[in-house]
């Protein structure tokens, strides 16, 4: 499956949603062959992510406003500047996630990039959260399902592991509300998202090389450029130095 157009993707969507009712979240790709798997989970030989989390909190602390209480607050700092966790970004708009399939044309404009759909109310079944009285329900990291998804529930218990989750958080800042941001979240097993199960909670849309110029051109039109996704100074000295080219 493919698109090379915006109104390519609103066909298929149409086409998807009459067979799928729930919700469905998104998360664009600059190439087809990366998997869902999170940064951290990459990584070969690394530091615990306490000794990663312990390390952030010793130079960030003097650079916040505002302290994190829980260990997923400090997760969702740490991933916003950069350092890998056991967090994958998703949104709620499969127009956002199309920009983050296209954007990168000057390093990734010869690789083919991919558009990913998730239920993630599926997906959570595997992990054995299904409330059976909502249809639709999706826990957030407040609910106790995610316990054993904390930092220090990982280090304490070791020898579990868990499928990861589908989760929502609360947007508490400027990033995560302009990317309508959702999230998932792996435990101990490092098993890629499209690849547990039977595979029927994701589908992959390809998209060509030689479409993304004129895909990212059609979403500039529709408002969707950095500084609505990122609504920060540096957005804004991006695309004045990229308009003076």
């Amino acid at each position: 499956m493919e698109i090379n157009s915006v109104q390519e993707l609103l066909e298929k969507l149409q086409e998807l949603r009459k067979d799928q009712s729930q919700t469905i979240w998104f998360r664009g790709q600059a190439s087809k062959d990366w998997g869902l798997t999170p940064n951290y989970l990459r990584l070969e030989n690394a530091q615990s992510e306490s000794t990663l989390l312990k390390r952030f909190k010793q130079s960030a602390a003097m650079l916040i406003d505002r302290t994190p209480k829980e260990s997923f607050d400090w997760l969702f700092l740490m991933q916003h500047y950069g350092v890998p966790t056991r967090l994958l970004d998703w949104t709620e708009s499969p127009l956002i996630a199309l920009y983050f399939a296209v954007e990168n044309i000057i390093e990734y404009g010869g690789e083919d990039g991919a558009l990913w759909l998730l239920y993630p109310t599926e997906l959570n079944k595997h992990a054995h959260i299904n409330n059976k009285e909502e249809d639709d329900y999706i826990p957030s990291f407040d609910d106790e399902e995610l316990e054993n998804y904390s930092v220090e529930s990982l280090k304490t218990n070791p020898r579990i592991q868990l499928y990861p989750v589908a989760t929502i958080a609360t947007r508490n800042n400027t990033r995560i509300q302009a990317q309508l941001g959702v999230f998932t979240i792996h435990h101990h097993e490092r098993v890629p998202i499209e690849d547990i199960g039977d595979k029927s909670h994701v589908v992959k849309i390809d998209i060509p090389s030689n479409s993304k110029e004129l895909i990212k051109e059609q979403l500039s039109l529709l408002g969707y450029s950095k500084f609505q996704l990122f609504p920060e100074l540096s957005s804004i000295g991006d695309i004045i130095k990229e308009g003076i080219k």
